[in-house]
């Protein structure tokens, strides 16, 4: 029986943890957290590390004589990840790879170097220089965002309404707050729609399972609040969308494994946002895709972690799509509807990650979102719709703390 490592035991891991316990394979999840949902999974062996304490996971690793090793929907452990496919001579990223594909200004930096169109862009570390890129931005006539160089779920971003004083220290210390390592990336604020690209690749060729269409609160945090299957842009605007990932996987380096890259279809063609060389989170891979594609990529990342053959054929082309609750903040006294809201035919999953008692606070990031619905129709349209219908059947009742 092969054995295959996931770094990450928490709800974003769980779906790698139970598909391949489903293929039969031995199972060793890693998690910091000793109550981490994955390790509530029959039959798995645990390890309590910390899935970016690099020798601690290597330990583990030669232990247990892994034959591959993955993380899904995170970007940090992607370092543990290169360093002991590595040592061990798995299928995967390698060291250079995972820097540029977990630190910002090293991803554009190589995308840059490589002609496959991004941003304006400045890394700073200091206040002084902090300004000086935001004078530059301000001088190209562009809108600033400001991003942690290392930070992923919408953590530390913030659209600066304008170049006041006030506005500029404000951004600057929310963004320190979310970097490991204090830099910060100043970008030009692209305006556009923006996709996410969902890709596989295999011995050096990309290949794209699907493109996303997203929903986000908007300026100035960014968070994203649905995503639909497959994206409702013009054919043509898709094939620049598509070749554009590729190149933007090829300049990163990925060999085998998946990628999720964020791009914005800007006046001046599709740029890209930031790219992961992993499975994309928000139940986008574990999720939406099956529903759109048939395609199991939980189960072909898992597949190309073990040197397997992967299925990544389309079995055929439906709508799928995903909506995030929000709510006022507050103590949550009472979620009703559920069960009506999973009764409505097409929807697939209604579920609170926020429960009765706990404090619900307004969107700032991904982690304030209290719930979702999941549906699957013929459409993205469709499939959007049907979300719509199940969260009129939910009433949450919040009150002041």
């Amino acid at each position: 029986m092969k054995k295959i490592m996931i770094l990450g035991a928490s709800i974003l891991q769980l779906p790698a943890i139970q598909k391949a316990k489903e293929i039969n394979l031995d199972v060793i999840a890693v998690d910091m957290n000793p109550e981490a949902v994955g390790f509530r999974v029959d039959g798995i062996k645990k390890e309590v590390i910390s899935t970016i304490d690099i020798p601690a996971v290597m330990e583990a690793a030669q232990k247990h004589q892994i034959d591959g090793i993955m993380t899904l929907a995170s970007d940090m452990p992607m370092r543990t990840v290169a360093a002991v496919a590595e040592k061990m001579n798995l299928i995967g990223i390698d060291h250079d790879t995972a820097i540029k594909a977990t630190n910002k200004a090293e991803m554009r930096k190589a995308l840059k170097e490589n002609n496959v169109p991004v941003p304006m862009f400045f890394r700073v570390n200091t206040k002084e220089e902090f300004y000086n890129a935001v004078q530059k931005i301000k001088d190209a006539g562009y809108r600033c965002i400001v991003k942690p160089a290392d930070n992923s779920g919408s953590r530390g971003i913030d659209l600066l309404d304008n170049f006041e004083q006030e506005t500029l220290d404000r951004a600057y210390e929310y963004s320190k707050q979310s970097s490991r390592s204090g830099d910060l990336m100043l970008e030009e604020f692209m305006e556009g729609v923006e996709v996410s690209v969902e890709t596989l690749s295999i011995n050096g060729e990309c290949h794209v399972i699907q493109i996303t269409d997203k929903m986000t609160t908007g300026a100035p945090y960014f968070v994203e609040m649905g995503h639909s299957q497959p994206s409702q842009l013009p054919k043509e605007i898709k094939e620049q969308i598509s070749q554009v990932a590729i190149a933007a996987n090829k300049a990163i380096g990925i060999k085998n494994g998946p990628s999720h890259t964020e791009i914005k279809v800007t006046k001046d063609g599709p740029k890209i946002v930031e790219l992961g060389a992993r499975l994309g989170g928000d139940n986008i891979t574990t999720h939406l895709t099956p529903l759109s594609t048939g395609v199991d990529m939980v189960e072909a990342c898992i597949n190309i972690a073990l040197g397997m053959p992967a299925d990544i054929d389309k079995k055929y082309d439906k709508g799928s799509a995903i909506k995030y609750f929000s709510t006022v903040e507050g103590i949550i006294k009472s979620i009703n509807g559920i069960e009506d809201a999973k009764n409505i035919p097409g929807v697939k999953e209604v579920d609170f990650v926020h429960q009765v008692g706990e404090y619900a606070n307004t969107i700032k990031s991904s982690v304030d979102r209290i719930g979702f619905v999941i549906a699957q129709s013929e459409s993205a349209k469709e499939a959007l719709d049907m979300c719509d219908v199940a969260m009129k059947k939910i009433n949450i009742e919040v009150v002041e703390a």
